[in-house]
């Protein structure tokens, strides 16, 4: 049986006035439907890039990206994005954003109704009806977080990718996001079997989140070094987690993979 997401051989380089600079290097990644797979490496090891090329945003120089057995040419609407920066339009109220997304990706496969229905769902799940009439410029930036992941969510897509979602809140409210995005997963996964790709530098983001964590080794021409399964059992508590006695060693293992066993390694023949 195919994997849900195949990618094979991937690489990507660009043409520059030194010549030809090989950002990522012959990538193969097999993701199964309804896992969430976070990609972490120092910066400029291609993890966007990466996420970019599997949500169609970027084209890879070789190798080949599909998705349910189609092949990756271009943005599609079966794949979600949340941003780091939020990507909110500033003009339109917390509802009506998330409105836009809903009309925008579903148009006439549902009705006013549905649409509703559907954004004052996600909404009430992300904690923001009270604040559904308030500008982007009304709100914190866990707040804006949460309008990214529910107009993300809405959409129903049957892959998400996020870039950094959290990379810009304060430690509390990320650690408050991390278990929302979770519970909106969970909920989500009633009616469709949602598959996560996130790009993060936080390692114990990375190990709380994820089914596996892709190591990247450092570019030019990085590639995966270490692919490491995290065994705890969804749903899952975050106390729960950290008092496990495999936390710390996972933890250990991947801040060495970082430190020493992939840092500054190219890779073979880039």
């Amino acid at each position: 049986m195919k994997p849900f997401i195949e990618l094979s051989a991937v690489s990507k380089s660009y043409q520059t006035e030194r010549g030809l600079l090989q950002i990522l290097s012959t990538v193969s990644l097999d993701i199964r439907q309804g896992e969430f797979v976070s990609l972490i490496g120092h910066s400029g090891c291609g993890k966007s890039t990466l996420l970019n090329m599997i949500g169609g945003l970027t084209s890879y120089s070789s190798g080949f990206i599909e998705i349910q057995g189609k092949v990756v040419d271009g943005p599609d609407s079966k794949v979600g994005w949340v941003f780091q920066n939020y990507s909110l339009l500033p003009w339109l109220t917390v509802r009506q954003n998330v409105w836009e997304a809903v009309d925008s990706i579903r148009g006439n496969s549902l009705g006013k109704a549905e649409k509703n229905e559907l954004v004052d769902s996600f909404l009430q799940k992300v904690k923001l009806w009270p604040h559904k009439d308030k500008k982007p410029s009304e709100l914190s930036g866990g707040m804006k977080q949460r309008v990214a992941i529910a107009r993300a969510f809405s959409v129903q897509p049957e892959v998400l990718l996020l870039d950094e979602p959290f990379g810009a809140l304060d430690a509390l409210t990320r650690a408050s996001m991390h278990e929302e995005l979770l519970k909106i997963w969970n909920l989500a996964r009633e009616t469709i079997m949602q598959t996560i790709i996130m790009v993060t530098h936080d390692i114990e983001e990375a190990i709380f989140l994820s089914d596996r964590v892709v190591v990247m080794t450092d570019g030019p021409g990085a590639r995966i070094g270490e692919i490491v399964d995290i065994p705890f059992a969804r749903p899952r508590q975050k106390a729960a987690v950290l008092h496990d006695p495999r936390y710390p060693e996972i933890k250990d293992h991947l801040m060495d993979l970082l430190t020493h066993t992939w840092a500054g390694q190219e890779a073979v023949g880039a």
